[in-house]
C-alpha cells in the first residue's frame, strides 16, 4: 500500500468530493480484473469500464477484497489509506470486545474506581457511580456509543472522555454536533466541568480557530463540512454526535452524509442518544457505521439477523453503554391508551377518505390517502379542509346542527364542526379538566399545528400555553406554563418540544391526541415529564387517545413493535413497557360528558 502518486499505477483509490464515497480507477490493461473486483465489493457500482464509485461504508466493509488485486502498483490517497488502517485497527478492537477477549485492565480501559485519575488536574466536576461506569467502559474503546436515558448525564460523560483524551495528548479539539436546544447544556457543562472553562464557540459562520470546543447544529452541518474539515485537520480532535438519532438515515440523508464525511477526521468518535433504534435495525446500523465505518453495519446485521433480540442484545452490549431509568431510581410511569368511537358523520367521511365511499355523492380523491392525512382525519377530517388562514382553528357549532342527507361528503368534511365534536378533543378536555380539579398541570401533544390551535380554543378556560414550530415566544410560553398558577396546560407537538426541555418539576400528566409512526419522538416527548429529579412518590401519568378502527390502531401496533425491538436490543424492559399500553376504559373524567363540553363551547362563544 502506498500513498505516493504514480503514473504507472494499475489501480488508484481516492475520496470523492463529499468524502462519503470512494472512487476507484484502473489502468486499461486491468479492465477485466477491475470488473471482477468491483463486482465483489459492490455489484453495479461501475460508472465506466475503468471507474467506479462505492459508498465509503460499503467499501470499508469489503476492503479485504483488494488482496485479490493482481498487481502491486496500487496508489492510495493518503487520507483514505490512513482511514483504512484506522478502521482495521478499530474493527480488531471492537471484535475483541464482542468476543470478550479484551481485558478491562488493559491500558486505556480503566475501572470505574480510578476514572477520575485519568481526567487530568483541570477536571473539576463530580461524577455519579453510573457516570464513572460509563466513562470507564467508553475509555476501553477507541470509539463508542452512550445510549443512556435523558437525565443520566451523557453530556458530562462525553466531556470526561474528552478530558481523558486531552490528558493523553490524543485530542486538543472537540466538535459537538447537536440540536439547537442542546447549546445551553454544552456551554454550561464545558464551563462547569473544568477549573478553567473550555473555550467554547457556537458556530455561525466559520469555526473559531482558537476554540477548544465548537458546537454546531445538524441543520447547518451540511454546508459547513469544508470549514469543519479544515478545523479538524489543524489539531488532533474528537467528534461527538448528540441526539445522534438525527443522522439515522446514514449516507442517504443530509445530516448522515455530513457526519460520515467528518467522522474519519477525528481520533475519537462518540455518539449520544437515548433512542438509538427508533425504527429498527437500520437506524442502529447507520449510527454504528459512523462509530465504526465498515464494521458497525455488519455487526448489527449479523446480530439481529436471526430475530433473537436477547441474543442480539448480548452480542451488541459490549459496544455501548446505557444507564436506564430503573438504574436512576425513577418512579414508574403509568401509560394507558384510551379508545374512542367515531361519531356517524366522522366515520362516514373517514371511510370515504380511506377508499370506502358510501352512498353519498362526492369525491375526496383530491385529498389522497397520504398517511399524515389519515392521521389527521382520525382526529377530525375537518382539519383537512382549507380554512381562511393556514392554521385556522376549527369552530364548533353550539348547539350542533343536523346534517342534511343531501350534503356531499366534501360539504360534510368542511362543515363537520357544525354537526359533531371530535371525540378526541372531548376526551382531551375531560382529562385536562380532571387534572385541573386536582391542581395538576398537563402537557397535551398533537402532531398538527391546526389541531394545536383548535385545542388552544377548546382549552381556553385553563389559560393554555402554546408552542409549535412557528411560535415566536416559545420561551415566554414555557415560562408561563411553569410559573403561572392559572396556566394549567401546555399544548405542543413532539417535533418542536420533543427534545431539549425539562418539564418534570412542574408537570406529571401528558395526553397524546394523536401519534405518528416515529417511536423516537414518542419516547423523547415522554422524557420531558419523566426524567431524573422526580421525587420518589411522584405519579407520572400518560394517556394516548386513539380512534377505533382507524390508522391510530396501526400506529399503536407499529410503535409497540418498534419499542419491543429497541427495548430488546437495549435490554431495557421499561422501553418495552411503553409500547404495551394498558387500555383505559375510563370515559367520564372530571364528571364531564359531551353536553358539558358543548356548554363550555357556548361559554367561550359568549366571549367572542
Amino acid at each position: 500500500m502506498t500513498s505516493t502518486e504514480s503514473q504507472d499505477s494499475s489501480l488508484s483509490l481516492t475520496f470523492d468530493v463529499t468524502r462519503t464515497r470512494v472512487v476507484l480507477r484502473a489502468a486499461t490493461d486491468f479492465r477485466d480484473q477491475f470488473a471482477g473486483l468491483v463486482g465483489h465489493i459492490s455489484p453495479g457500482a461501475q460508472s465506466g469500464p475503468l471507474t467506479a464509485e462505492i459508498g465509503l461504508d460499503e467499501f470499508l466493509a469489503a476492503v479485504g477484497e483488494l488482496a485479490t488485486w493482481p498487481d502491486a502498483a496500487v496508489v492510495w490517497e493518503e487520507a483514505l489509506a490512513n482511514l483504512v488502517t484506522s478502521v482495521l485497527d478499530d474493527a480488531d478492537t471492537a471484535e475483541q470486545r464482542l468476543t470478550g477477549s479484551a481485558q478491562l485492565t488493559a491500558i486505556g480501559a480503566p475501572s470505574a474506581s480510578n476514572v477520575i485519575d485519568l481526567l487530568g488536574a483541570s477536571w473539576a466536576a463530580d461524577l455519579t457511580n453510573f457516570q464513572r461506569r460509563d466513562v470507564a467502559a467508553l475509555l476501553g474503546m477507541r470509539h463508542g456509543a452512550n445510549f443512556s436515558v435523558p437525565g443520566a448525564g451523557k453530556t458530562r460523560v462525553a466531556l470526561a472522555i474528552f478530558a481523558a483524551m486531552r490528558t493523553r495528548g490524543e485530542a486538543q479539539r472537540l466538535l459537538v454536533i447537536c440540536p439547537k436546544s442542546a447549546y445551553e447544556s454544552w456551554q454550561f457543562e464545558a464551563g462547569a466541568c473544568f477549573d478553567k472553562p473550555l473555550r467554547t464557540s457556537i458556530m455561525s459562520g466559520a469555526p473559531d480557530p482558537m476554540a477548544e470546543v465548537v458546537v454546531v447544529n445538524y441543520e447547518r452541518l451540511a454546508r459547513s463540512v469544508p470549514n469543519l474539515s479544515a478545523w479538524l485537520r489543524t489539531a488532533s480532535s474528537m467528534i461527538i454526535l448528540d441526539e445522534a438519532h438525527r443522522m439515522k438515515l446514514g449516507s442517504s440523508g443530509a445530516y448522515g452524509a455530513a457526519c460520515l464525511a467528518l467522522g474519519p477526521l477525528a481520533n475519537r468518535r462518540l455518539i449520544l442518544t437515548g433512542t438509538p433504534a427508533p425504527n429498527g435495525a437500520r437506524d442502529l446500523e447507520s449510527l454504528l457505521s459512523f462509530v465504526w465505518p465498515g464494521h458497525g453495519k455488519r455487526v448489527v446485521t449479523d446480530a439481529v439477523g436471526g430475530g433473537n433480540l436477547a441474543y442480539a442484545s448480548s452480542v451488541l452490549r459490549p459496544l455501548f453503554t446505557r444507564t436506564t431509568k430503573t438504574e436512576l431510581g425513577l418512579p414508574p410511569v403509568t401509560t394507558k391508551i384510551r379508545y374512542v368511537d367515531l361519531p356517524d358523520l366522522h366515520r362516514e367521511i373517514y371511510e370515504a377518505l380511506k377508499g370506502n365511499p358510501g352512498a353519498r355523492a362526492g369525491d375526496l380523491d383530491a385529498l389522497g390517502k397520504a398517511m399524515l392525512r389519515m392521521l389527521m382525519a382520525a382526529t377530525s377530517p375537518a382539519l383537512l379542509a382549507e380554512g381562511t388562514t393556514r392554521y385556522e382553528p376549527l369552530a364548533y357549532q353550539v348547539p350542533p346542527l343536523e346534517a342534511s342527507p343531501h350534503d356531499s361528503l366534501n360539504t360534510l368534511l368542511k362543515n363537520l364542526p357544525q354537526h359533531e365534536l371530535s371525540p378526541k378533543y372531548t376526551e382531551a378536555v375531560k382529562i385536562v379538566a380532571e387534572n385541573v380539579a386536582d391542581k395538576r398541570k398537563t402537557i397535551v401533544w398533537s402532531t398538527f399545528v391546526r389541531s394545536i390551535m383548535t385545542l388552544e380554543r377548546l382549552l381556553e378556560p385553563f389559560s393554555p400555553a402554546v408552542v409549535h414550530g412557528g411560535s415566536k415566544d416559545r420561551d415566554d410560553q414555557i415560562r408561563r406554563f411553569r410559573e403561572d398558577p392559572q396556566c394549567f396546560v401546555l399544548i405542543s407537538n413532539p417535533a418542536t418540544l420533543g427534545e431539549g426541555i425539562s418539564l418534570h418539576h412542574d408537570c406529571h400528566d401528558a395526553v397524546y391526541v394523536d401519534r405518528d409512526f416515529m417511536a423516537g419522538r414518542f419516547l423523547q416527548s415522554l422524557d420531558r415529564i419523566h426524567r431524573l429529579g422526580l421525587a420518589p412518590n411522584t405519579e407520572t401519568r400518560v394517556t394516548v387517545l386513539a380512534a377505533r378502527n382507524t390508522v391510530d390502531e396501526i400506529v399503536a401496533h407499529r410503535l409497540e413493535e418498534k419499542l419491543e425491538f429497541m427495548g430488546g436490543i437495549l435490554d431495557d424492559p421499561a422501553v418495552r413497557q411503553l409500547g404495551d399500553l394498558q387500555e383505559d376504559e375510563t370515559l367520564s373524567a372530571g364528571g364531564m360528558d359531551t353536553a358539558d363540553i358543548y356548554a363550555l363551547l357556548a361559554h367561550l362563544r359568549e366571549k367572542e
